[in-house]
C-alpha cells in the first residue's frame, strides 16, 4: 500500500557507507508507520481499517528486520549489502511494498469467514504457497497440509487460540510447494468478532521470509565459520610460538658453556604484524673440537609448519655440527635436507664455526645476509663465499671463508628481517653498520643486543627478526 507520507518524494538511494543515515531513516520511517497505523478499535467493524492495519504491522516487521540488517552492517559486514538494502528502502519508501525476491519479501493476504465458508486470497498468495488460482483458496482445515510436518502443530495452535480464545496470530512456519522446495513463511492475523462477541472470520497476512531467513543463515554460518578459523589460527600460532620457544633460547645475553672466548647475546623481534611465528631461528652451540657454532637462518612460510620444519633443520644442523662436519659440506647436506623433505620450502642460513686457538671463524652461507665484522670503530660485511637458497637447486655446492679474529673484534650475525621493513622496501643494513661507535662503547654483548632493539625494534616487520651478537674475549 503506497504511503501518502511520501508521495511527493523521488528516493534517491544514499551515498556509499552512509549506513548511520540509513539506520536513522529506517528510524524515522518506522515512526512515520506507526503513526499512521489505525488502532484495533476502529479498525475492528472495518474491513478496510483491518487491512489498513495488518499491513501497517508487516511494514513494521520490515523496518525491524531492515533495522537489525542495518546495524549488523555498522558492525563490519560488506558495503555492498548496505546498497542492497538501501535501494530496498528507497523503493519501500516510493511504493510502500518491496521488491520481489528482496531482503523485504513479499506479502499475500487472505480471510477465512466461518459462517458462510467463503474463502479470499490475495493473488500474491498464491504465489507465495505455489498453488495454481483455477484450485480457488484452501479451507483452514486444507492449510496444515502444504505445511512442513514438523511445523504443523504449531499452526494448529495458532489457528485454535484464534478461533477459540481470540489471540492475534504472529508466528512463523515452513511450506512445502509442489515441487519440493520449501518456503518460510511469516503468518499474522487477528478474529474478526460478530456482535455477540462470537469469532465471525479470521483474517491474515501472509508474508515469505525465506530469502531473508536464509539470509540471516548464512550470517550466522558465517559468524560461526570466522570464530572456528580465529580458534584454528589462536591454536595454531599458540603451537607454533611453543615449538619456536622449545628450539630457541629465550634470553637476551647468555654464556656459551665450555669456552670463555666469546660473550654471547642474541634475541628474536617478533613480528610488528602480528603475523603467526615462523621459521627464523638463532642458535649458539660448543662442539666437541672446542669450536663454537654459531648460525642463523629463515625458512619461509609461517605457522606450525614452518616452525615444525625449522625444528627440523637446526636439529639436523646441531647434529652434523657435533660430528664434524664444517660450514661449507654443512650447508651442502641441508640443501638436499630440505630439497627433499615432505614439506618444500626454501630457506637462507649462514653458519659460523669459531676456533678459540687459532682466532679463525670459519663461515659459509645460503642466500642469507653476510655476517658484520666490527673493529677499530667501523663495521662491514664480510666478503661471501658462494651460495644459493636452501632447498632451491638440488645437489648445490657452497662456499667457506675463512676469517682471522683478534681481541675485541665483534661479529653480527641477523636475519633479512631485523634491516627490512617490508617486502617492497630494500634493506637498511647501512643503519646497522653505523652502529659501530656505540657497539666500541658497549661493556658487553648484552648492551649491543640492547642497542639493536632500540634502533630497529619498533620498526614494521612482516616477520620474526632474529639476531646474535658474538664478541671475541680473548
Amino acid at each position: 500500500m503506497p504511503s501518502h507520507l511520501f508521495a511527493d518524494r523521488t528516493a534517491q538511494p544514499p551515498e556509499r557507507g552512509t549506513v548511520d543515515a540509513l539506520i536513522s531513516r529506517t528510524r524515522r520511517l518506522r515512526g512515520d508507520v506507526d503513526a499512521v497505523r489505525p488502532d484495533s478499535a476502529s479498525a475492528q467493524d472495518d474491513p478496510r481499517g483491518r487491512w489498513q492495519r495488518a499491513l501497517c504491522d508487516l511494514a513494521l516487521h520490515h523496518l525491524d528486520d531492515l533495522g537489525a540488517h542495518l546495524g549488523q552492517l555498522k558492525e563490519g559486514l560488506p558495503e555492498r549489502a548496505a546498497d542492497e538494502l538501501a535501494r530496498e528502502l528507497a523503493e519501500y519508501e516510493t511504493h510502500g511494498t518491496p521488491g520481489a525476491g528482496t531482503l523485504l519479501s513479499r506479502v499475500g493476504s487472505a480471510e477465512w469467514n466461518l459462517l458462510t465458508d467463503e474463502v479470499s486470497w490475495s493473488d500474491e498468495l498464491y504465489r507465495i504457497l505455489g498453488r495454481d488460482p483455477r484450485n480457488g483458496p484452501m479451507s483452514l482445515d486444507e492449510l496444515p497440509s502444504v505445511v512442513f510436518a514438523e511445523d504443523q502443530p504449531l499452526l494448529t495452535a495458532m489457528v485454535t487460540d484464534c478461533l477459540v480464545d481470540g489471540r492475534p496470530i504472529d508466528g512463523e512456519f515452513r511450506l512445502v510447494l509442489p515441487d519440493g522446495r520449501v518456503r518460510t513463511v511469516h503468518m499474522m492475523g487477528e478474529p474478526v468478532l460478530d456482535p455477540d462477541g462470537c469469532t465471525a472470520s479470521m483474517w491474515a497476512v501472509l508474508r515469505d521470509v525465506s530469502e531473508l531467513r536464509r539470509s540471516q543463515r548464512a550470517v550466522r554460518e558465517t559468524r560461526d565459520w570466522l570464530r572456528r578459523q580465529q580458534h584454528m589460527e589462536q591454536t595454531e600460532r599458540r603451537l607454533a610460538a611453543e615449538m619456536q620457544e622449545a628450539v630457541l633460547p629465550r634470553r637476551s645475553g647468555f654464556p656459551v658453556p665450555g669456552t670463555t672466548s666469546l660473550d654471547v647475546a642474541a634475541r628474536c623481534l617478533p613480528s610488528s604484524t602480528g603475523a603467526l611465528a615462523g621459521g627464523d631461528w638463532y642458535d649458539t652451540l660448543p662442539l666437541p673440537t672446542g669450536e663454537t657454532l654459531l648460525s642463523v637462518g629463515e625458512l619461509t612460510g609461517h605457522g606450525v609448519s614452518a616452525a615444525s620444519s625449522m625444528a627440523m633443520l637446526l636439529g639436523a644442523l646441531r647434529g652434523m655440527a657435533v660430528a664434524g662436519i664444517r660450514p661449507g659440506p654443512l650447508m651442502t647436506h641441508l640443501n638436499h635436507l630440505l630439497d627433499t623433505s615432505a614439506q618444500p620450502a626454501l630457506g637462507t642460513a649462514v653458519c659460523c664455526s669459531y676456533d678459540p686457538g687459532t682466532r679463525t671463524l670459519s663461515w659459509s652461507r645460503a642466500g642469507h645476509p653476510a655476517p658484520l665484522l666490527f673493529r677499530d670503530g667501523s663495521g662491514q660485511a664480510l666478503a661471501a663465499p658462494d651460495g644459493v637458497l636452501l632447498g632451491a637447486t638440488a645437489g648445490a655446492v657452497y662456499g667457506q671463508a675463512e676469517v682471522a679474529l683478534r681481541p675485541g673484534d665483534l661479529l653480527v650475525l641477523h636475519t633479512d628481517a631485523l634491516t627490512r621493513r617490508n617486502a617492497a622496501s630494500q634493506a637498511d643494513a647501512d643503519r646497522l653498520t653505523a652502529m659501530a661507535a656505540r657497539f666500541a662503547r658497549a661493556e658487553n654483548a648484552q648492551e649491543c643486543v640492547r642497542a639493536i632493539v632500540e634502533e630497529f625494534g619498533e620498526q614494521e616487520r612482516e616477520g620474526d627478526a632474529c639476531v646474535i651478537v658474538a664478541r671475541v674475549v680473548a
